[in-house]
């Protein structure tokens, strides 16, 4: 393989048609680079899905409450009911499998107008109540300041935790936001911390770096809620099924609010677990799809090229009866024939490997220069995996090597004497 004669012999094969040998090469080159461009495309697909909820607990679901489907103990169908404070401690008691625990509540949405002020400037955000716990469930990173704490929740503190927007929006670049008033619907409340989400996920809707959170109770006392509560996030204990979590819970509260066990709307959810599952067997599905197309579009390619090289071999028969009349072994034609086959699809694949990683690079920059808000992205960070790419180089070089053996059998099969008379 490392003979300086070999590779001199097999670039001057090369050079007597250059179009046929580019044009050999180019099946092979295009499918690899198809290989890699849809590998990389529907890696950035799994990216900017998966990104959206990789960083919540993958053990948590999500219930709300929605207009019963069907009438029951003298309830007509269609009523609309709300969660309490008393069914926190009720599902603590009665669910054993719970880890954390988070009610919500959900003020005025920016949507419906301006509801934040402060000085000249005024903003619409996203106004939530919460406890300490949610932020274990869905991940919050703080910025400036601090998080939302349990000695807020009991002394019913007029503090908020807020997000980038509302810092935009409401304060002057380089000023401090920690310790400052703003002032939402009405009532003042002392900024304590800018945070991040972690998801691209904002429970309740809208984006969440225009969120403002403050602590539940105080959210119930400042806007006369009673003992409303309007969302309920749960993680399952650990090594404990979710979707377990999920069907107790719902059991009880429909129970405990007069429900129809069998009104499959009235408590809606929504479970971390299931849709992780789903997306992640839609991803492995299309990466299987992924290498079945790609690799049978190179297969495409490595045809030609053993069909070429059979075609040189009918064009080259009286050279390989000197060379086997003169002393060449069977094995050195063979190595002569496979070495010049996978050089050809070697060479075309790596141009084809270089391209496809270089274009979904160039993709890579587009798209992050063209939205300035990450949250948005739902296609992000083309990629090729080293894994990926050394597979994709093994294929290369086992193909190479299949596309070369059937023409070189048919080479030494063929008698020195015979292939001398050849024309």
């Amino acid at each position: 393989m490392f003979d300086l004669d070999l590779w001199k012999e097999i670039l001057s094969a090369l050079k007597k048609n250059r179009m046929r040998s580019f044009m050999t090469a180019f099946g092979v080159f295009w499918g690899i680079f198809m290989l890699i461009i849809m590998s990389g495309a529907g890696k950035a697909l799994e990216n900017g899905v998966m990104d959206g909820i990789r960083a919540f607990a993958s053990n948590s679901a999500f219930f709300w409450t929605e207009r019963t489907s069907k009438p029951y103990k003298g309830f007509q169908r269609g009523r609309q009911w709300n969660y309490t404070n008393t069914d926190i401690e009720y599902i603590k008691a009665n669910v054993k499998d719970i880890e954390y625990l988070s009610p919500r509540l959900f003020g005025p949405r920016g949507y419906e107008g301006d509801n934040t002020i402060r000085g000249k400037q005024t903003g619409s955000f996203n106004i939530y109540g919460d406890y300490p716990d949610f932020f274990k469930i869905d991940p919050w990173t703080p910025l400036k300041g601090r998080l939302i704490n349990e000695i807020d929740i009991l002394q019913s503190r007029k503090v908020v935790n807020i997000g980038e927007r509302v810092v935009e929006v409401m304060f002057e670049k380089d000023e401090d936001p920690i310790g400052q008033y703003l002032k939402i619907n009405g009532v003042y409340f002392q900024v304590v911390g800018v945070i991040k989400g972690e998801t691209r996920v904002n429970i309740g809707g809208g984006r969440k770096n225009e969120t403002i959170i403050m602590p539940f109770t105080t959210m119930q006392k400042t806007y006369n809620f009673g003992d409303d509560v309007h969302f309920f996030s749960v993680t399952s204990a650990p090594g404990v099924p979710v979707s377990r979590v999920e069907a107790r819970l719902k059991e009880l509260l429909k129970s405990r609010h007069k429900i129809a066990p069998d009104d499959m709307q009235a408590v809606g959810s929504f479970n971390i677990e299931v849709e992780w599952k789903k997306y992640m067997g839609l991803f492995t599905g299309i990466q299987i799809l992924t290498w079945i197309v790609g690799i049978g579009t190179l297969m495409a390619g490595v045809i030609g090229v053993s069909n070429i090289m059979l075609v040189i071999i009918k064009e080259r028969t009286q050279e390989i009866g000197i060379q086997r009349a003169i002393g060449a072994t069977p094995g050195k034609v063979i190595m002569h024939i496979v070495a010049e086959s996978v050089f050809l699809t070697v060479m075309a694949g790596y141009i084809g490997l270089a391209l496809g990683v270089g274009l979904l690079e160039l993709l890579n920059i587009a798209l992050e220069a063209a939205s300035s808000d990450a949250d948005s992205i739902f296609f992000r960070s083309p990629e090729v995996s080293f894994q990926m790419a050394v597979g994709a180089l093994s294929v290369l070089v086992v193909s190479g090597i299949l596309a070369g053996l059937i023409p070189a059998k048919r080479a030494v099969s063929i008698k020195p004497i015979d292939a001398l008379r050849d024309e």
